[in-house]
């Protein structure tokens, strides 16, 4: 029992107190320094491996990475600047030492080894060591896919993860990433943001190229779907790797050499932009519209690939330029000897300064003078800190979620009994809750905080690449992007010189059609992208006043398009007027018409005493010549633009003065068919339709007109009426009935009239000639009757002005047809045959046609 008793302790101490034995190979920190509080880094000083495959049959090896990475080297060098600045500073982490492990790996298999290093808080050169210690925080990576692979698993034991420079928007899911953070914008706004500004230079149809990766899938996809929203067309959408086969690489190209569109929006880091461009280049293919990502566009690399001019021009976004003082003199302060167990710091002294730290035969040997205050290259650079300035914010950000740990009033949500932590009690899960609650300015004066995914506020600057300088790409701000601000105004441009493709000044073109002017509408083309259009007229009546409309508008009613069809004019409005040649015409014939009338009845006044003027009943003659006047000055009312008196005056003029006239002819007639009848023997019958009789039989005529015409404007007078309807480009000002009833009784009762009065004279036509005025009266009454039949169809049928028109005429054909038929015989007869005007011919006339 003894036994069983010690055994049993020994194995609850040893569960109290596990032991780490790490497995696999060795892995130590490039740069290291102790701390009460440990923050990892994990960065990659060198970039580039060749291919690997994995078939997990044993440990993967840990593979060597080739090119040099000055930019990454600087991050390293920010990230232990803000801890030494932290620890100098007495505000912040007082009597708290931040220490740091820094790891430089490259490719995503030896990236998540160096962060489950981190997680274990061992080297794994050590063992039997108690498992507790661990990072409050991890740095990085610079890359969205090696920085998700080991993030998903590092949020399972609650340590945060904060990166520089990880913008794929899937990082965002805190399902899947719950202790993620970053101090740059997600892609998400990124690409939204660059799909506002292909909208904004016009370019509607290019091409768009990405990594073969999360970063540069998520971020293309989000792309495409925002240029879809601001309506760009996608001509084609490619990604590759740089590990991609060199044929996949021609294809991309040789995609590019046919296509049509001249803007590449490149979602891609500077690996494979730089491939790219170099194969470009061989093959002499140019006139490209770059537009990078801010993976690539102001990394200075760009400037050491053959095909570096055909970038010039680029433009894309960047999170904001900072300065951080105090770094240029730490930077040109480090030295190898700082870390002597660095291999890569021995490398890189070796690579700027080309000697050698150990003895060699090939270069020279460093004789310890060498000082980075007298190189100039991309490390030492502080022109562009713009993601080292990401760096010293995400220290900051720990240091200050450690700090509200520390104070009492921040405790409340970690403890239930509210005392106040100690330093050995912080616990990584404690401060991955804290920094969610942070908000802070650096000592440069920015506002750092983030929001309930991790992610902090979108703020960039569109970065325009303009020249190559000495291996240094130059680059110039020429505009901002403020995602927080309303969507009209999170765009705006400097007022700075931008430097286009190839170093030209002219904003490139890029479109599959040419813009619609104003005037036509876009008709997509069929089977293409909307962006693939015709340029179609807008039909008569409809406008488009902007260019490339989708439709066109139509014109108010009563508004009608331009021959351009850019705008919407007044519509003509037609009446017959005095200003128009048919207005003038038929003015001047009613005008000649009262000169005829007026002159034959000063002739017959002149002769009203010869026995031709007496024997056709002088009277009568006289009130049909007034009245004949009378219907050729109501012709005038007809002519002019049509108002609320014009309307009433013209219809009851003319069927008023119409109606005297046929009453006077009527009159006549029964005044030959009496006075026939008198001359016979025994006949009385001239005392029962006298003069007073005969001027009774007019009034009474009349009046019935009167009568009509008074109702008809009393009950539905005509009125000034735009009709809209017959033409669809003009209007048409005319004289609405009013009672269509009211109208057809005036013209019937003078129609009734004019019948009644052609029977008569027809049946006179036989009596002797001297009192024979009944056949000029029926050859009137028949002109009369036919023009007014004739004018039913005509005034029917007739469009705009010509209706009016075809009235006057009709007024006018009559009017003529009756004085002339009437009177023009004994005008010829009192002017040219004098002779036949006397008594004694007409009494003559008479006795013989009775015997």
């Amino acid at each position: 029992m003894l036994i069983l008793k010690l055994l049993l302790m020994v194995l609850l101490t040893q569960a109290e107190k596990p032991d780490c034995t790490p497995q696999g190979h060795r892995v130590l920190p490039e740069l290291e320094k102790a701390g009460d509080l440990i923050i990892g880094g994990i960065f990659s000083f060198r970039t580039g491996q060749d291919g690997y495959t994995d078939y997990f049959t044993k440990i993967p090896e840990i593979r060597p990475c080739k090119d040099f990475s000055f930019r990454e080297f600087k991050f390293a060098h920010t990230m232990m600047f803000a801890i030494d600045e932290i620890n100098r500073d007495m505000d912040i982490l007082p009597g708290i030492k931040l220490g740091y492990k820094i790891y430089n790996d490259c490719g995503s298999t030896d990236i998540l080894r160096a962060a489950m290093t981190l997680v274990n808080g061992l080297e794994q050169s050590k063992t039997g060591s108690n498992c507790n210690k661990t990072v409050q925080a991890i740095i990085g990576h610079s890359g969205s896919t090696p920085t998700m692979s080991f993030a998903k698993i590092v949020g399972r034991f609650h340590i945060p993860v904060i990166s520089h420079f990880a913008t794929c928007a899937c990082l965002s899911n805190r399902k899947e990433y719950p202790s993620f953070f970053r101090t740059i914008p997600s892609d998400y706004y990124q690409s939204r943001a660059l799909a506002q500004l292909v909208r904004h230079f016009g370019w509607m149809w290019i091409g768009v190229l990405s990594n073969k990766n999360d970063y540069g899938i998520n971020g293309i996809t989000t792309f495409i779907s925002a240029a879809s929203e601001e309506g760009v067309c996608i001509e084609y959408s490619e990604a590759f790797e740089s590990t991609s086969p060199y044929h996949e690489i021609l294809r991309i190209v040789n995609i590019i050499r046919i296509s049509t569109s001249k803007v590449i929006m490149a979602f891609m880091s500077h690996r494979e932009i730089k491939i790219l461009v170099d194969e470009l280049y061989r093959q002499n293919i140019t006139g490209l519209q770059w537009i990078g990502s801010d993976a690539w566009i102001t990394d200075d690399s760009l400037a050491d690939i053959l095909g570096h001019t055909l970038l010039i021009g680029s433009i894309g976004f960047a999170v904001r330029n900072a300065q951080i003082p105090g770094l240029g003199p730490f930077l040109q302060d480090v030295n190898p000897s700082q870390f002597p167990n660095s291999i890569f710091f021995k490398d890189f002294w070796e690579h700027v300064f080309d000697c050698s730290l150990s003895p060699s035969e090939i270069k020279k040997r460093c004789n310890g003078s060498e000082n980075l205050r007298d190189v100039q290259n991309s490390f030492t650079d502080l022109t562009d800190l713009r993601f080292s300035n990401n760096i010293y914010k995400a220290v900051y950000a720990v240091a200050h979620a450690v700090n509200n740990i520390l104070s009492c009033e921040q405790n409340k949500s970690f403890i239930l009994n509210s005392t106040c932590l100690k330093l050995t009690e912080i616990k990584p899960w404690q401060v991955l809750n804290s920094l969610q609650s942070i908000n802070f300015t650096t000592p440069g004066g920015e506002n750092v905080f983030f929001d309930k995914n991790g992610d902090s506020p979108a703020r960039y600057e569109l970065i325009n690449l303009q020249s190559v300088n000495k291996g240094k790409i130059e680059v110039e701000t020429i505009g901002y992007y403020d995602a927080s601000l309303p969507k009209s105004q999170r765009f705006s441009m400097n007022n700075v010189q931008v430097v286009w493709r190839e170093g030209k000044n002219q904003v490139p073109v890029s479109v599959c059609s040419e813009s619609c002017p104003p005037g036509t509408r876009k008709a997509v083309q069929k089977g293409r992208p909307v962006c693939c259009y015709d340029c179609i007229l807008c039909p008569p009546g409809e406008i488009s006043n902007t260019t490339d409309s989708v439709d066109c508008l139509k014109c108010p009613i009563a508004q009608w398009s331009n021959t351009r069809g850019d705008s919407c004019i007044p519509k003509e409005i037609e009446f017959l007027s005095y200003a128009e040649i048919m207005g003038i015409f038929l003015a001047f014939f009613s005008l000649v018409g009262v000169f005829f009338t007026t002159s034959i009845m000063l002739i017959f006044y002149i002769y009203r005493s010869t026995p031709i003027v007496r024997a056709n009943n002088s009277e009568l003659s006289f009130l049909l010549l007034f009245s004949l006047t009378l219907c050729f000055l109501c012709s005038l009312t007809f002519i002019g633009r049509p108002t609320e008196w014009s309307c009433m005056l013209r219809h009851t003029a003319f069927g008023i003065t119409f109606v005297l006239c046929i009453s006077c002819v009527l009159g006549k007639t029964i005044v030959v068919l009496m006075a026939f009848k008198a001359t016979l023997p025994g006949s009385n019958v001239m005392k029962w339709f006298g003069p007073m009789q005969q001027k009774l039989c007019v009034i009474f005529f009349a009046l019935i007109q009167v009568l009509i015409c008074a109702f008809w404007l009393i009950l539905a007078p005509p009125f000034p009426y735009m009709n809209m309807n017959h033409y669809q480009e003009k209007i048409i000002l005319e004289c609405h009935l009013g009672s269509a009833i009211g109208f057809w009784t005036v013209l019937g009762y003078i129609g009734l009239l004019a019948v009644f009065c052609f029977i008569l004279a027809f049946l006179a036509r036989k009596l002797p000639d001297n009192f024979n005025e009944a056949k000029f009266i029926t050859f009137s009454m028949l002109i009369f009757c036919a023009v007014w039949i004739t004018f039913i169809p005509a005034y029917v049928s007739s469009p705009g002005k010509f209706i009016v028109a075809v009235e006057i005429f009709a007024i006018l054909v009559s009017s003529f047809g009756l004085l002339f038929c009437i009177f023009l015989p004994k005008c010829y007869i009192i002017l040219l045959k004098p002779e036949m005007n006397t008594k004694k011919h007409v009494m003559a006339k008479m006795s013989n046609d009775i015997h």
